[in-house]
């Protein structure tokens, strides 16, 4: 028994799939027949069509700008290092880094006892030494007398030989008396070569003298600056930083204790490559006068600056390329040393030359430019330079065509798309419809099309009925309706 009731209960179920199966078939093929009994039934297949993006090219001059990386530097800096050794004595309050100096400021001073010790001695040095010297002065004028003393005494001598010899000659002196007067006259020149020899030796004590207080002089002159040393200035205004030091520490000669920076004096150095550097020299080799762009990004935010480019290193650092060029700051508000920026040099000027996206060529370097019946066709283009999300490429046999902004991977040569016209800056050129002047039965049948459709919303079916009744109506809607797209309904 249950055996018969599960087999009649299948058997039902079989039958109601069928009856189920054969109901939708002949829904189906109703829906088929009535869709093509319909007014302005669907036509023959159409081709496929793409909305696209295009822009007018035209010819202009382009000035190119080059973008690369570089690190602001300090253009006038000034270490502060510590003269000498000692224990820090004082330093200035609000010697701290980030603290601003101006020119002549007292910093910090070390402890000057030593110094000043030192400078007494050598002031006492000194005093001796002058004395030294005046002593010397008053012996080589005393020599100066003795020397001319000997000379007179001599003079006196010959005048005398000169007589005896008068005298022996006439008969009248004996030998002995000439004897006598030739051994004092002999005597005499002895004694003024001693008295000379005397005079040299006071001028030679009087140029040591001099020697002696001229290096007394050096001596007391480096204690003098030794003892200034120990108070370090500010040399120019500016910014402290690297600040290392505490009253009462203990610092060594030439010990590094922070720095000062001119926040107003900045350069950025950055390198670019041998290529790039090439399209920035004059066919001497010299260096362009070149206007230059600095920016930081803060938080989302640029802080920029002009800058000018006025110097490229002379040397290529070890395992380095491409060239560094120095670009000083104009306006160095809000950069500081260290700071990793973004550099625009902005490169000669190209004539005849055209800027496009970089979406408007593709991986082949063709473009596509609009043809007959608004169908693609591909032109190959030299790009002269990349820059951004743009290109710049050479304009001949593009001036005046029409071009796509964006290549996507359903686009190429003959291709038909809808175009819609851009500028180069990518504002949309409204186009006006373009509208048609229907005769009185082609009218009644799209308004009969129209109101028969039941797949149509009532607001579109009410602003389509009231574009129908004008006297011209937008072709476009025209080539729609007549094409199919919209579906009568029973």
């Amino acid at each position: 028994m249950r055996f018969l009731t599960r087999s009649l209960l299948a058997l039902f179920l079989a039958a109601l799939s069928a009856a189920a199966l054969g109901y939708a078939g002949h829904t189906l093929v109703t829906a088929i027949q009535s869709r093509g009994e319909a007014p302005g039934g669907p036509g023959p297949g159409r081709e496929r069509e793409f909305t696209v993006r295009v822009m007018t090219v035209a010819a202009d001059e382009v000035t190119p700008v080059l973008s690369a990386f570089g690190e602001v530097r300090a253009r006038r800096s000034l270490e502060l290092r510590a003269p000498i050794g000692g224990r820090v004595l004082q330093v200035a309050e609000g010697f701290e880094d980030g603290a601003e100096v101006t020119a002549g400021q007292l910093l910090f001073r070390i402890d000057p006892a030593d110094a000043e010790s030192a400078l007494a001695v050598a002031r006492s040095d000194m005093a001796r030494a002058e004395a030294e010297l005046r002593e010397a002065e008053r012996a080589l004028v005393l020599a100066a007398e003795d020397v001319e003393a000997a000379r007179a005494q001599l003079d006196l001598r010959e005048r005398g030989l000169a007589r005896r010899v008068d005298l022996a000659e006439r008969g009248v002196a004996t030998e002995a008396a000439l004897e006598e007067a030739e051994l004092a006259l002999s005597t005499a020149r002895q004694s003024l070569v001693s008295r000379r020899q005397a005079e040299a030796q006071a001028e030679a004590r009087r140029d040591q003298a001099e020697t002696a207080l001229e290096r007394q002089g050096i001596t007391l002159a480096e204690a003098e600056r030794r003892l200034a040393d120990t108070s370090v200035h500010a040399g120019f205004d500016g910014t402290l930083a690297d600040v290392a030091i505490t009253e009462g520490g203990l610092v060594s000669s030439n010990e590094q204790l922070g720095r000062i920076i001119d926040p107003q004096a900045l350069e950025v150095s950055v390198r670019v490559s041998t290529a790039q550097y090439l399209r920035l020299i004059d066919a001497e080799g010299r260096l362009l006068d070149l206007d230059a762009e600095v920016a930081l990004e803060v938080a989302g935010f640029e802080i920029t600056s002009p800058g000018r480019v006025v110097r490229a290193s002379a040397t290529v650092g070890e395992g380095q390329s491409g060239r560094r060029l120095f670009v000083d700051l104009t306006a160095p508000r809000g950069f500081r040393p260290g700071d990793f920026v973004t550099v625009r040099l902005q490169e000669p000027a190209l004539d005849g030359v055209a800027l496009l996206p970089a979406t408007a060529v593709n991986a082949a370097g063709n473009v596509l430019a609009l043809g007959a019946e608004n169908r693609l066709e591909a032109l190959p283009v030299s790009i002269v330079r990349r820059q951004g999300d743009d290109v710049i490429v050479t304009a001949e046999g593009l001036v005046g065509r029409e071009i796509v902004r964006e290549i996507g991977p359903n686009l190429g040569s003959g291709i038909r798309v809808r175009p819609q016209r851009e500028t180069a800056q990518g504002e949309v050129i409204e186009d006006l419809a373009e509208m048609v002047t229907l005769d009185e039965d082609r009218r009644a049948r799209l308004i009969a099309q129209v109101e028969s459709s039941t797949r149509m919303p009532e607001a579109v079916r009410a602003r389509m009925l009231t574009q129908l009744a004008e006297d011209e109506v937008p072709a476009d809607m025209v080539e729609r309706l007549e094409n199919g797209a919209v579906h009568g309904g029973g």
